[in-house]
């Protein structure tokens, strides 16, 4: 390569180097980037509410609501409501999350049976599920407003505020597969246009109330708001448990190399094993 290539290569080089390691503008640095925080930020944590430890739902409470706070179902979806609750009562229940997907929003928050921890960073509450990984949401709380053309995802885009000790979250873009449903055998799709304010706060030092106002004009008549209770456990001995759903649906042996492994184990559209042949 002649020198003056080889010096001009070398000038590019430097700059690129230059560039990637000065600092950019004030201006630059606040318009869609994300800056580092500041001690100050990590100090600001400490002013707000304690929500440390693992919180387990109230599964009474949960299924109590089935029948004194309903949903407003449109008549055509009640029709399918009647008929997957008569289904339920005679022993072939539908199964909603039986493929191993995330439950979403707002399902998880509705009814889950397992617990959850939030953790707060700045910019950001995050909050960490049991059984599956893709049971995580982040809420952001640095000021940013909803993307104009998000991307819908099972959890969807959720911005928060601070109302005093209680957060306010605005939940977006949820993919329209996502159920909308009292108990694990009964609802639907939410359809699309799916928005979700909640407000969560402490009720007492040990005990959550999250509280969810659901707007579906797919599939509801009007908003509907329920409010999910959590308890507090700070004993290590309910420390977070890892848990595959796809796990369930294999079983342990070897594969034809003499590996351990997990073989799959055939499935009914119910989700149950299919039963071995006679």
């Amino acid at each position: 390569m002649p020198i003056r290539a080889l010096t001009n290569l070398a000038a590019m080089l430097a700059a690129a180097v230059l560039a990637s390691t000065t600092p950019l503008p004030a201006a630059a640095q606040t318009a869609g980037t994300n800056p580092p925080p500041a001690a100050r930020d990590w100090a600001d944590l400490a002013k707000l509410p304690d929500w440390s430890g693992v919180w387990t739902p109230n599964i009474s409470d949960q299924n109590a609501q089935i029948k004194s706070n309903p949903l407003p179902w449109l008549p055509a979806v009640q029709t399918v409501i009647s008929r997957l609750e008569a289904e339920e009562k005679a022993g072939r229940p539908k199964g909603l999350w039986v493929d191993c997907l995330p439950l979403g929003m707002p399902g998880w928050m509705i009814k889950s049976h397992n617990a959850l921890e939030l953790l707060f960073t700045p910019g950001r509450v995050t909050v960490l599920g049991e059984v599956d990984g893709n049971r995580l949401r982040r809420i952001y709380t640095d000021g940013r407003g909803h993307p104009d053309d998000p991307d819908p995802s099972f959890h969807g885009h959720s911005i928060g505020h601070w109302e005093g000790d209680t957060l306010v979250v605005d939940t977006i873009a949820v993919l329209p597969q996502t159920y909308l449903a009292f108990s694990e055998a009964v609802g639907v799709p939410n359809g699309g246009d799916l928005h979700v304010v909640e407000r969560i706060r402490l009720a007492s030092p040990e005990l959550l109330h999250w509280t969810l106002e659901i707007h579906a004009p797919k599939v509801l008549s009007k908003p509907w708001t329920t409010t999910r209770i959590w308890f507090r456990q700070r004993a290590r001995k309910y420390d977070i448990a890892e848990g595959v759903c796809l796990q369930g649906y294999r079983r342990s042996g070897r594969d034809s190399d003499g590996f351990p492994a997990f073989l799959t184990i055939p499935q009914t559209a119910l989700g149950n094993p299919v039963p071995p042949a006679k």
